[in-house]
């Protein structure tokens, strides 16, 4: 049961939600403590078809063996390991292993080229590194060799690089690796597994015990749109907790299966698919490395899945496939649309055309591990497409006026503010970035402009760096964007500032018909 509370404040509100069951203060190895990560994992079976369930029995004990792989590899407490990889279910095993050794997972991006590549593994300090052969027209092993030439030459684990100086090992994923392919000399991600097996059970066991719930699990980069991407460090507690509670939310139990489109490296796929699923004891399907309408909605017709996420985009582009009429989605009840902001018409046909009847609106960010706010699955559609819910339990929501920092008065906008269990430990190697963003207080100032009704649903109305200024007066993109969305003619649009003479800023729109 949820009990919502509100703390009243002369001007407005500082929203504080509550649970009667409390957080957890376990690690990912060992989730509430009340029963083992490893049995929740082990509830569902193999794949069937095109999908791939990743629950099935074997994974434990893989999970296990990869763990002391990255232990024989020198892997240490606090070491960084990164992943370069679309949806595979190595991915996964690379998440559960890593958090069993008290690593922290790097989570690097499909799409990022050479140079960006180059600054994720310098700044974080990545010591290992699990990457597949490539993604569409990159390949992987030719852009890490780009700019990092001593592969060459080296033998596995014992890379020495003079761009990425903490770089040792390299670990493709796709069977044994051959000692050489274009010069690049790594294991195979059979040989990890396999040299799991020369570490006994207890150094694990021991590695295990000395973790602490509060320790980093994970660095995860955001977009960089105000410079280089800065590396949000999130812990156990934040990632388990905010699992558990979005899950909560849609009601999810050991009998849920999700189908999981939305890509692992950013913390919708890592914590609202994976954690979400391993806290309740549900299934995790895989539809394909990455997203596919087709195999998406094939994937939760095979494996009669319960849950299906996704941002709008995905949805939309499930619903106009030609041959979306052929699929029975029927077992389909819940899920979660974030993002971007859901038309009011996409979500009606998720509903009726999908019969997702409880899907669910998240709003949240990566610093915030990442869910603030989640609309219930019995919420009026209206609510679900107007705002992105109230805030979820155990966590602070403040709405600040932007010259003053006071909390402005209901229904009023100004920045959205959070504090909670959910709020990074900072941002890696860069103090000065995390001193802007989260205050003496422990609030993380978000950068978007909110509302907050008097019955504490948020809508999110812009961003501070999105903000136009027209002729003096404040114009959120958001707002006219939602308008824009309800003419039927418009498939899609973006709304952004341009220079003006007059007023020196004027609103202009790109807009996709359908």
């Amino acid at each position: 049961m949820i009990d919502f509370g509100a703390e009243e404040n002369k001007l407005g509100t500082i929203w504080k939600a509550h649970r009667t069951r409390s957080r957890s203060s376990a690690t990912a190895t060992g989730l509430a403590g009340r029963r083992s990560w490893d049995a929740r994992l082990a509830r569902r079976s193999t794949a069937r078809r095109r999908s791939i369930l990743i629950i099935s029995p074997s994974l434990p004990a893989t999970s296990r063996l990869a763990a002391r792989g990255f232990l024989r590899l020198g892997v240490q407490r606090g070491d960084r390991v990164g992943v370069w990889a679309t949806n595979y279910a190595e991915w996964v095993i690379t998440q559960f292993a890593t958090a069993k050794i008290g690593a922290i997972l790097v989570t690097i991006n499909p799409a990022y080229r050479a140079a960006e590549l180059e600054y994720a593994l310098a700044q974080s300090e990545c010591s290992t590194l699990v990457l597949i052969q490539g993604f569409r027209d990159c390949d992987y092993v030719e852009t890490l060799a780009s700019i990092c030439p001593e592969a060459e030459t080296s033998r596995p684990g014992d890379l020495h690089s003079q761009k990425l100086s903490h770089l040792r090992n390299l670990v493709l994923i796709g069977g044994p690796a051959p000692r050489s392919m274009f010069g690049l000399n790594r294991f195979g991600w059979t040989d990890l597994i396999e040299m799991g097996r020369s570490v006994p059970p207890e150094a694990l066991r021991e590695r295990e015990a000395a973790l602490d719930f509060d320790d980093p699990i994970n660095i995860q980069y955001t977009s960089g749109t105000t410079g280089f991407p800065k590396g949000a460090m999130l812990s156990h507690h934040n990632i388990v907790n905010n699992g558990l509670l979005v899950g909560a939310s849609m009601k999810f139990t050991h009998h849920d299966r999700l189908s999981i489109p939305v890509p692992f490296y950013h913390c919708f796929g890592m914590v609202l698919g994976n954690m979400v699923c391993v806290v309740a004891g549900a299934a995790m399907v895989l539809p394909a490395p990455y997203f596919n309408p087709v195999a998406t909605l094939e994937a939760v017709e095979a494996e009669r899945c319960t849950a299906l996420h996704g941002v709008p985009t995905m949805f939309i582009a499930e619903l106009d496939h030609p041959e979306f009429k052929r699929f029975d989605l029927s077992t389909l009840r819940t899920g979660i649309m974030a993002g971007s902001p859901c038309p009011i018409e996409v979500m009606k046909r998720v509903v009726g055309e999908m019969h997702c009847r409880e899907l669910t609106i998240a709003y949240g960010l990566t610093e915030t591990s990442p869910v603030v706010s989640q609309t219930t699955t019995d919420d009026p559609i209206e609510l679900r497409v107007a705002t992105v819910g109230r805030p979820l339990p155990h966590t602070e929501i403040k709405i600040i006026d932007l010259a003053t920092g006071r909390i402005v008065p209901r229904g009023q906008p100004g920045e959205l503010c959070v504090r909670g269990y959910m709020v990074m430990k900072g941002y890696y190697k860069n103090p000065e970035a995390t001193r802007c963003a989260i205050d003496e207080s422990a609030w993380f100032h978000s950068g978007d402009i909110a509302t907050m009704d008097e019955n504490s649903y948020c809508r999110i109305t812009g961003r501070l760096k999105d903000m136009i200024c027209r002729g003096g007066e404040n114009v959120y993109p958001r707002e006219i964007e939602e308008f824009l969305y309800t003419h039927p003619a418009v498939a899609d649009v973006q709304v952004i500032g341009v220079p003006d003479c007059k007023y020196l800023e004027q609103v202009a729109a790109w807009i996709k018909l359908k």
